[in-house]
């Protein structure tokens, strides 16, 4: 190895920043680069489907290291570099232009790439994806000329952007397969809840509909046909059906993988030189090796990949989380949710809100909750510290969560 480390991370997103910033920050004598295959300061991601849409910010109003950006904290940035290959007995990775960039240690931080439905192909005209600062860019102009709105798919992001369209007027509606909205995040109660809220502020949800043609209209709009034998027409599609891990140039490489980078505890892939993090990757979990798309986890577990590629030996423990806006709803999740709780405790809250429990004995495993956001903190402070809790009391809106966190372990 080099007399000074040479830390290569690719990938601009949370986990990338996470991993560049604490490598530095482990190692401050090392040589840590960026490679982002974008062409500005690397920014946040979650405004993109909400206050970028709807005209309060823009996307480098919220650069994800802060004002002073990537370099402020001594890393390099290299902006519009593609990483096309990995040569793991020369350690270098190999850029799109050609140039080699050795690397002591490498941090793959490649994220996820969106689910294109043949049906739906990208870059068709009215059909819109959303991924990337210049698809919001693209989407926010086409929502503000108005018309309507149909949502492919009723996730996190799709009923994201459906909550904007219809606050900036857009007629609005979401096409769901599954029997409710939200399944992979949300149990049956807060689905329904939320399904009202949307149902109350104008958008039309249809659940347990597939798409089973694309038509164009004279007009110029686009027309979809469902399996139930309705026809829904809109000015624009927006397809959000989920993403997939981005592995390719890990899997090119020869690096283990399974739907994701596997990793162990330490973000360590099958190759010891190289840790990965984030959307991209499959780590083991509780219950056996998962992978998570969430903003969270994506900096905790870039953090401690770039840590252990600057020497560290540090271990990943996670308490998955998600948080969600939705016209006046700030929806959250957090923990670890089991197939039989041994109990299900909803907390009485002011209109509104909603906080629901799962224990798994006599430890809170699992909380979801609509407008609880200092509840739902202490939820997770619970859920992480396994601090044993009685069904009675978190039942009891009079009985502070914080007053819980002081029983022994």
């Amino acid at each position: 190895m080099n007399a000074v480390r040479k830390i290569v991370v690719v990938g601009g997103g949370p986990a990338g920043v996470a991993a560049a910033l604490a490598a530095k920050q482990q190692d401050a004598a090392a040589e840590v680069v960026l490679l982002s295959d974008e062409r500005q300061e690397p920014y946040e991601k979650p405004p993109l489907s909400k206050a970028v849409l709807t005209g309060k910010a823009m996307p480098h109003d919220a650069p994800i290291a802060g004002p002073k950006g990537v370099s402020g904290s001594g890393v390099r940035l290299e902006l519009g570099t593609t990483v096309k290959a990995i040569d793991r007995g020369a350690h270098a990775v190999i850029t799109d232009a050609g140039e080699r960039i050795g690397y002591d240690a490498l941090v793959l931080a490649t994220g996820s790439i969106n689910r294109v439905l043949p049906m739906f192909p990208a870059g068709q005209k009215g059909i819109y994806y959303l991924r990337t600062e210049a698809e919001a860019r693209a989407l926010k102009a086409r929502l503000h000329q108005g018309g309507s709105l149909l949502v492919i798919g009723g996730g996190l992001i799709g009923l994201e952007v459906a909550a904007s369209a219809a606050e900036l007027g857009v007629k609005t509606s979401v096409i769901e397969i599954a029997p409710r909205i939200l399944a992979r995040v949300c149990n049956g109660e807060i689905s329904a809840l939320i399904h009202e809220r949307h149902r109350a502020r104008g958008v039309d949800i249809r659940v347990g509909t597939a798409v089973s043609a694309l038509r164009e209209l004279p007009d110029g709009r686009l027309a979809v046909d469902t399996g139930t034998g309705d026809t829904i027409a809109a000015d624009l599609i927006v397809v959000g059906t989920g993403v997939a891990p981005d592995d390719r140039l890990a899997k090119a490489a020869g690096l283990a993988t399974q739907d994701g980078i596997i990793v162990d505890d330490h973000a360590r892939t099958s190759d010891a030189a190289i840790f990965a993090a984030g959307d991209c990757t499959r780590f083991p979990g509780p219950h056996g090796p998962v992978r998570l798309e969430n903003w969270r986890h994506a900096q905790e577990h870039g953090a401690i990949a770039g840590r252990n590629a600057a020497g560290g030996a540090v271990v990943y423990k996670v308490a998955p989380s998600f948080w969600s806006e939705q016209h006046d709803m700030y929806i959250q999740g957090v923990g670890w949710p089991v197939a039989n709780p041994s109990a299900r405790v909803r907390r009485p809250l002011d209109a509104g809100a909603v906080l629901m429990f799962e224990l798994d004995g006599a430890r809170l495993v699992h909380a979801l909750g609509i407008n609880a956001q200092r509840d739902m903190a202490m939820a997770r402070r619970l859920i992480e510290r396994g601090v044993p809790v009685d069904a009675g009391e978190l039942a009891d809106a009079a009985k502070p969560l914080a007053a819980m966190l002081k029983a022994k372990v």
